[in-house]
Formats: structure tokens, C-alpha cells, sequence
């Protein structure tokens, strides 16, 4: 699988990073292809540096004003000219998408793709990594407007919350048939 994975430049604390270095393994000895922002930098690089270590391959998406940024010796790197291109060709090459922790770049991404779920647009699973917790009150946000009326479709038919790695790629795997 293509496996797109909206998260965070920053460099980060032990209880973030650990977890997304363990799903950055499960998704390279899976044979997996990460797509990600293709920067080499924080948490971005992190899950690079897992995903290449356990033998699994690179598909960077970087943008023009990020280029520096960009991580090289990757299997396929494209440089799009603005951010909605960049969020566009992530999505066209993803087989499925996982939101790690992230802040407002990363929450914009996650928005968007579930926006493009809800409107029948797009039928690649979700899966939002809560990794200690970090997306509780959002998840609270998701079922409250579930709850009032305000998706036109069931929360589990956007998104699938996985509090663990292993959970997030075992769903991701059985939605799409990989064994």
C-alpha cells in the first residue's frame, strides 16, 4: 500500500516520537510505501528514517518553499508550487491516509481529506493515530457534530480512531485487503 501520513515538521517529545517511529516499522517490514510532506526534518523524519530502516519505500511530496527542507536519497520525491497542490498529489497517491500528531498544517490535511469523504469524493480509509491522547478533544468534536447533525454520513464510515501503531495498520490493511 501507498500510505499517506499527514504529521508534524517539529521535533518532538519521547511520547510522540516513539510511537510514530513504531508505526514508521510496521509500515516498512509491511512492504509499504510512506508518502509523506518529504521533509527531513522532526517528526517527519522520524517516520522516514523508521519506514527506510525496516525496508519499506519513500514517496515524498515537498513544496517549492519547503524544498530545503526536502529529504534526499528517497525512491520518488515531487515538488509541488503550493500547498493545495501538495495536499492534492499526497491524496492522488495514497492507497489510504493516516493523521499522526500535528498541528495546524497537519489538522488543514486532515480536514480536508475527511471533507472529501463526507462528500463521497474519495473512498481511501482514515485512520487518526491518537498517540497519547493528543486528538481527544477533536475526536470529542467529531462525535458532537455526528451527535447534532452535522455529517451527512456515520463518524465510522469517515474515520477510524486507532489509539495504537498497530491498530492503525491492521485496520488499514483489512480495509483494504492486504495481507
Amino acid at each position: 500500500m501507498n500510505i499517506c501520513v499527514f504529521l508534524s515538521a517539529a521535533d518532538l517529545d519521547d511520547r510522540y516520537t516513539r510511537p510514530a517511529r513504531d508505526f514508521a516499522r510496521l509500515l516498512g517490514k509491511g512492504g509499504h510505501t510512506l508518502v509523506w510532506g518529504g521533509s527531513d526534518v522532526g517528526l517527519m523524519k522520524v517516520v522516514a528514517d523508521g519506514v527506510e530502516e525496516a525496508g519499506g519505500r519513500l514517496l515524498g511530496v515537498s513544496v517549492e518553499f519547503l524544498a530545503a527542507k526536502a529529504r534526499t536519497g528517497v525512491d520518488e520525491m515531487v515538488v509541488a508550487k503550493d500547498l493545495a497542490e501538495r495536499k492534492r498529489l499526497l491524496l492522488e497517491k495514497a492507497d489510504a491516509v493516516v493523521i499522526m500528531v500535528g498541528g495546524t498544517g497537519t489538522l488543514d490535511e486532515a480536514t480536508e481529506i475527511l471533507e472529501l469523504k463526507k462528500h463521497g469524493h474519495t473512498d481511501k480509509p482514515v485512520v487518526l493515530l491518537n498517540t497519547a491522547g493528543f486528538y481527544d478533544g477533536l475526536k470529542e468534536q467529531f462525535r458532537r457534530m455526528e451527535t447534532e447533525g452535522f455529517l451527512p454520513r456515520p463518524l465510522t464510515e469517515l474515520v477510524f480512531f486507532a489509539e495504537e501503531p498497530v491498530g492503525a495498520l491492521a485496520h488499514l490493511e483489512e480495509s483494504l485487503g492486504v495481507e
